[in-house]
C-alpha cells in the first residue's frame, strides 16, 4: 500500500513557479539563494484582558480555529500600575505557523479571507521592515470563514507577520507577490 504525501497548493507553486521567477528576476545562481517564507506569526492583543480573563480564552479559541493550530496566551513582561497590569498576566494570544500549516493559512488568507474585506483594494506595500519581513494588520477577525459571526461578542483585529529569508524589501515583496499576496498598485522601484 502506497501513501500519497499531501503537499499544499502554495508549497507546490513555490517550487514550480516562484523559485524560477525569482531566480530569473534577481539572477540567483542557486535555488538555495532564493528567498522563502519561513514562518507566519499571528498575534492578537486583547483589550480588557486585565478585567475579564475569559476574553483571552475566547481569543485563543478563535486563533486556534482560524489557523488550525493551538494558540498560546501572550503574557505581560512588566508591571504597569496605571493599567492595573502585573507581570505575567495574559494579555493576548499568538500562533506561529510553519511548513504545511503556514502554506495552508496563506492560501486561505489570500483566496478566501482578504476578498471578504469590505471595499478591498489590495494590501499596503509599505509594511516591510527592511529585513524582508512583512506585517499585515487585519481589523476584523470575522473575515475568516471559520469564525461563526453569531458567536462573536466583540470584533477585534489581529496582526499577521510574514517572516522570509529575503535580504531586502524588494525581494520579500516579489516573493509575497508571486505567492499571491494582493498588493495595491505597482511598487515604485526607487526604495
Amino acid at each position: 500500500m502506497s501513501t500519497v504525501k499531501y503537499t499544499p497548493r502554495l508549497a507546490d507553486k513555490y517550487t514550480k513557479e516562484v523559485v524560477p521567477a525569482l531566480s530569473k528576476k534577481f539572477g540567483y545562481k542557486s535555488v538555495m539563494q532564493t528567498p522563502k517564507l519561513e514562518k507566519i506569526c499571528i498575534n492578537r492583543g486583547v483589550n480588557g484582558a486585565v478585567n475579564d480573563k475569559k476574553l483571552v480564552d475566547i481569543a485563543i479559541d478563535e486563533l486556534t480555529t482560524i489557523t488550525g493550530q493551538k494558540a498560546v496566551p501572550t503574557l505581560s513582561k512588566k508591571d504597569i500600575s496605571n493599567f492595573k497590569l502585573r507581570k505575567g498576566m495574559p494579555i493576548g494570544a499568538r500562533v506561529t505557523l510553519r511548513g504545511e500549516k503556514m502554506f495552508e493559512f496563506l492560501d486561505r488568507l489570500v483566496s478566501v479571507a482578504l476578498p471578504r474585506v469590505r471595499d478591498f483594494k489590495g494590501v499596503s506595500d509599505k509594511a516591510f521592515d527592511g529585513r524582508g519581513n512583512y506585517t499585515l494588520g487585519v481589523t476584523e477577525q470575522i473575515i475568516f470563514p471559520e469564525i461563526d459571526i453569531d458567536k462573536v461578542n466583540k470584533i477585534t483585529g489581529l496582526d499577521i507577520t510574514f517572516v522570509t529569508s529575503a535580504q531586502s524589501n524588494e525581494e520579500a515583496y516579489e516573493l509575497l507577490k508571486e505567492l499571491g499576496m494582493p498588493f495595491k498598485n505597482i511598487k515604485k522601484e526607487n526604495n
